[in-house]
């Protein structure tokens, strides 16, 4: 599936190729603490399937608990983050936020991981008030 987007100020935008199969929320304690939310909904390119269009992408390398090095994609300008990927060589596959692409709201999450970090509260969230 064909998707597009880019950070919230417009410096960045990007097209990707993704595997609508492979959309997650992840409830790891750093998707946590980078997204600032209770978990972080991602959707995974095909290899090599991330063509940033516009603007230059500043890059931050997280070590995770498990020694993975990962590099954090993000806008120096308004902070949008908006991918993951590794930092090793050959064809990369690049876990998009999903929030940052004009079609979110199809990229209907299949999956969740990392759920005994998950805070027990994200997991009913149908039972709280909402409010317009």
């Amino acid at each position: 599936m064909k998707i597009d987007g880019g950070c919230h100020c417009g410096a960045l935008r990007y097209e990707a190729d993704i595997e609508p199969e492979r959309v997650i929320i992840c409830h790891c304690t750093d998707c946590q603490i980078m997204s600032g939310s209770a978990y972080r909904t991602v959707a995974f390119t095909r290899p090599d399937g991330f063509r940033l269009l516009s603007g230059a992408i500043k890059t931050y390398v997280k070590t995770a608990d498990s020694g993975n090095r990962r590099a954090m994609g993000f806008c120096p300008d308004c902070g949008t983050h908006l991918y993951a990927t590794s930092i090793d060589e050959g064809p990369k596959v690049y876990g998009l936020r999903v929030g940052t692409s004009n079609q979110r709201d199809r990229l209907v999450p299949k999956a969740q991981c990392w759920c005994d970090s998950a805070l027990d509260w994200s997991q009913s969230i149908r039972t709280i008030e909402k409010v317009s």
